[in-house]
């Protein structure tokens, strides 16, 4: 739940400044360490340090495949929204 509703008006765009840290696994796959996250939406913090307890499913726990670096998965719900300045960096 995010701690405050930072949206623009419709019709502006939104920023979303995500800093992420991975999940880590041993090496027989099992995870070791949750991924985390904080987020500021347009300069508002709205997520501080949360957990990232694995993949979200539609039915079911979620799910912690072990994997490496890998391109990052956007999710629009069949809305109209558009994406521009996407920039990822390690930290």
């Amino acid at each position: 739940m995010p701690l405050v509703n930072a949206t623009a008006a419709p019709g502006e765009w939104n920023v979303y400044d995500i800093v992420y840290r991975a999940p880590a696994f041993n090496g027989d796959g099992i995870k070791t360490s949750s991924a985390y996250l904080t987020v500021l939406h347009n300069g508002a913090l709205i997520q501080n340090h949360v957990e990232v307890k694995g993949t979200t499913e539609y039915i079911g726990l979620p799910r912690n495949l072990a994997h490496g670096n890998a391109a990052i998965m956007l999710q629009d719900h069949s809305h109209p929204v558009r994406f521009r300045n996407i920039w990822v960096r390690e930290l």
